[in-house]
């Protein structure tokens, strides 16, 4: 029962869920350590869990409660993003609970359904649960259908909603994400299936429809009349480290640039919605996935590379094929750039550059929309040579923020421009600093709200794009680069075949 006296339209209170149990499946692997508990602990801190909150961890471990809570504690403590505080790690330490077993293991799972009963009565969660597949893909199908068999995922027969949270990269091409969407969506109702995409939960991800929408500055300017290009870099510092079956098996462009990069293109891209509800932002985010058009040649229009040794931040660093567990005949990309259109009136003819990769120079995710030149320059040519082209760039990590860049006259005697930036960060603006992704989003699946999980639709749409490009790909070896350069020579050679080059990141 909602609170008589709250007015509905009062949104500085905040949103806190129904008493409810999150159930974490792969508790004790690197997502649900470095990221999910830490973000229930911030959650916690800030007020935002119901008392009536349990978090039940499932693994394949023989644990007591007592064991699991103390793993919980180490990683917790270590990554909160808020100040440690005793009191509210142990209020919610209270209401942890731990059940060990395989995924194929019946019995387990007959325990879990027990304990969830259990705990409907003792902690009064009334049914409410929320499956977290914190595992890998080819783990979904054996977890969705236990959770079938048992009736967990049934909410007429829990007595409330059964919600499932499944991580990308969901499929790995257009017709296993189809199998996994009919599975997924057999087991659960539509609205109950929450596919987590965590660059949606980043405010600065957030902010780019706050920037669009909110201000008369910008979109008037938002179309092909004066935007010369956009390019969304994802660079990472870092190699694959551990997760060489899964990298080799993947690359680059199913890792990120299916989800996260096409994700941040749409709401680049998209019209304005008619409100913020969910159907509505995801229907215009649909209608430019469905207008991306590819390039004619794609082999001309793509790079793909692979990193060799070399040196990140002064540090020698080995290349792909000498990292443990990699085959040394692998053609998988561990960098991808790629032009890409959208087929509409706002954006006819204005190139969409996208590039992620491993090993480059250093870590940063930012959005650069590149404006048109000035079309008459009354100065002598001297004068401007030093003037680019004007730029509002959105950093999304690690220094969030936004900067605008644009041509001013150099104090002096002469008319000489040059290019400067007005840069805003998030932390020198505001005092409170941004949550995390994962608390945003946890949050989010607990009280309902699916406005930033991309739907079915999203999700095959996206691979309608990347699936092509993957069959050009087969059997052609990706270009090399040395670790901490941006990327093969090829991807230089790309934009400068059409009068462009890289921002420099």
């Amino acid at each position: 029962m909602g609170n008589p006296l709250r007015d509905p339209q009062d949104r500085r209170l905040p949103r806190i869920p129904e008493p409810c149990a999150l159930v974490i499946f792969g508790v004790t692997g690197d997502l649900s350590r470095k990221k999910l508990l830490p973000a229930i602990y911030d959650l916690a801190n800030r007020g935002l869990l119901p008392p009536g909150f349990v978090v039940l961890g499932f693994a394949r471990r023989d644990w007591g409660h007592g064991d699991f809570e103390s793993m919980a504690y180490e990683h917790a403590k270590a990554h909160a993003r808020t100040p440690w505080r005793e009191e509210v790690w142990a209020r919610l330490s209270g209401n942890m609970k731990f059940v060990g077993g395989a995924f194929d293991d019946d019995d387990a799972f007959d325990n879990l359904a027990a304990t969830l009963d259990e705990l409907r009565d003792s902690h009064g969660i009334h049914g409410n649960a929320a499956f977290y597949l914190s595992i890998p893909p080819s783990a979904f199908p054996t977890v969705l259908k236990q959770l079938a068999r048992t009736g967990m995922a049934d909410n007429e027969r829990c007595g409330g909603w059964r919600r499932v949270i499944v991580e990308k990269p969901f499929g790995t091409d257009l017709t296993s994400a189809k199998s996994l969407n009919d599975l997924v969506d057999d087991v659960f109702t539509g609205p109950d299936v929450f596919r987590i995409d965590h660059y949606l939960g980043k405010e600065t991800v957030q902010n780019i429809m706050a920037l669009r929408f909110a201000n008369s500055l910008f979109e008037p300017v938002w179309n092909s009349k004066y935007v010369d290009s956009v390019q969304i870099t994802m660079a990472e510092d870092v190699g694959i480290g551990t997760r060489a079956a899964f990298y080799d098996a993947t690359g680059t462009a199913r890792d990120v640039l299916q989800n996260h990069l096409l994700q941040l293109l749409a709401l680049v891209a998209m019209e304005e919605p008619t409100s913020f509800d969910a159907a509505e932002i995801r229907a215009e985010k649909l209608k430019v996935l469905r207008a991306i058009s590819l390039p004619k040649d794609i082999k001309a229009g793509t790079v793909r590379g692979q990193y060799l040794q070399g040196w990140v931040a002064g540090e020698r660093t080995k290349g792909y094929l000498d990292e443990e567990g990699v085959p040394q005949d692998s053609n998988t990309e561990t960098y991808v750039a790629v032009r890409l259109g959208i087929q509409n009136r706002r954006w006819a003819g204005v190139p969409f550059y996208i590039r992620a990769g491993k090993r480059l120079p250093r870590r940063v995710t930012e959005v650069a929309v590149v404006f048109k030149k000035a079309p008459h320059l009354p100065f002598n040519p001297a004068d401007v040579e030093a003037l680019g082209e004007n730029q509002l760039v959105i950093r999304v990590q690690p220094e969030e923020g936004m900067v605008l860049k644009f041509g001013s006259k150099v104090p002096g005697t002469t008319m000489e421009l040059r290019d400067i930036a007005m840069d805003f960060q998030y932390g020198e603006a505001f005092t409170e600093s941004s949550p995390e992704a994962y608390e945003r989003l946890v949050l989010d699946v607990l009280i309902g709200d699916r406005t930033l999980f991309p739907d079915a639709a999203e999700v095959e749409q996206s691979w309608h794009v990347v699936d092509p490009l993957e069959e050009a790909w087969q059997g052609v070896k990706p270009e090399q680069y040395r670790s901490g350069e941006w990327g093969p020579r090829a991807a230089d050679e790309m934009l400068a075949r059409e009068g462009r080059h890289w921002r420099r990141a």
